[in-house]
């Protein structure tokens, strides 16, 4: 494999396009917004920043990998050639049907179609398609340029061969592949977003505050970051997709999302991308502060 197309330039997007572009990869970077285009370019020209001050990579690397990269705002032409096409758009299964339905109809049929879906059933994503054996998940993790897990999953018409090959790709990337089976959450989720669900239905019973809550969880459980602070970072709104995909998908009631997580959301408070969740975003600060809602 040698080009790779990457469908949606936000986050997780960018994170992924930088990544494959760092490694060598020719990558067609497709968005149908110019501007989000240009915010992905700008962000991933800043992480490289980043690294060249740390001396982790040099001025020539940097260029190479800006240069490996080219955007389009159409996928007829992002699509022209390529090797392997991961879609990293909006966690919604009817975007991400659509999105296959035309990945399908404009990749070249050796392509392998990946979906970067936090929680979607990669059976059902393939069963759009007339090529399911080459339909996998590759579900990255965010900061993607730091986070070194990439869950593989496997739908249930994917082939060994494809299998083995994002596999491969995934560890020349500098990651470490984890192949899981397709059920609701796969791994990571099934496990995370009921602990966060359990730490908001634990704020909105009144057991202890936001920055309570967090601490336990830090000093107490050593985790790097509270759950809810964790959730502002990942977005109420995708928080809630997930536990949703996990309740329905698995029928069972301990999935049921906290009525507060549906309220913020309904409320439009996401969390960092929209300013405010359980604690409030100033730009350029780096202090946290608790949302006045839960003071």
């Amino acid at each position: 494999m040698k080009k790779i197309a990457v469908i949606g330039a936000g986050t997780m997007g960018n994170g992924i396009a930088h990544v494959f572009a760092q490694a060598g990869y020719q990558v067609n970077l497709i968005d149908i917004a110019e501007k989000a285009l240009e915010k992905a370019l700008a962000t991933i020209e800043k992480n490289l920043d980043r690294l060249l001050k740390k001396e982790r990579l040099t001025q020539a690397q940097k260029e190479k990998t800006l240069a490996n990269l080219t955007t389009f705002t159409e996928m007829k032409p992002g699509l022209t050639g390529v090797d392997l096409v991961i879609e990293a758009a909006t966690e919604n299964v009817d975007v991400k049907l659509s999105i296959f339905k035309q990945m399908d109809k404009l990749a070249p049929k050796k392509a392998i179609l990946a979906t970067n879906t936090s929680s979607i059933s990669i059976t059902k994503i393939a069963a759009v398609t007339q090529r399911p054996a080459k339909v996998i998940g590759m579900h990255f993790m965010n900061p993607v340029p730091i986070m070194k897990l990439v869950e593989i999953i496997r739908g249930y018409s994917t082939s060994n061969t494809t299998t083995k090959k994002i596999m491969d790709l995934s560890k020349d990337l500098g990651k470490v592949p984890v192949e899981v089976n397709d059920y609701p959450g796969f791994v990571a989720n099934r496990i995370l977003m009921p602990m966060i669900n359990e730490a908001i239905i634990t704020l909105n019973e009144g057991v202890a505050g936001v920055e309570e809550i967090d601490t336990v969880m830090k000093l107490g459980m050593a985790h790097p970051m509270g759950p809810l602070v964790l959730a502002d970072f990942i977005g109420l709104d995708v928080c809630l997709a997930i536990m949703n995909v996990l309740y329905s998908g698995l029928g069972n009631p301990k999935y049921a999302p906290s009525p507060l997580l549906v309220n913020m959301v309904a409320a439009g408070k996401l969390g960092r991308k929209s300013g405010e969740g359980f604690y409030k975003y100033t730009p350029g600060s780096k202090d946290l502060v608790v949302s006045p809602s839960f003071r």
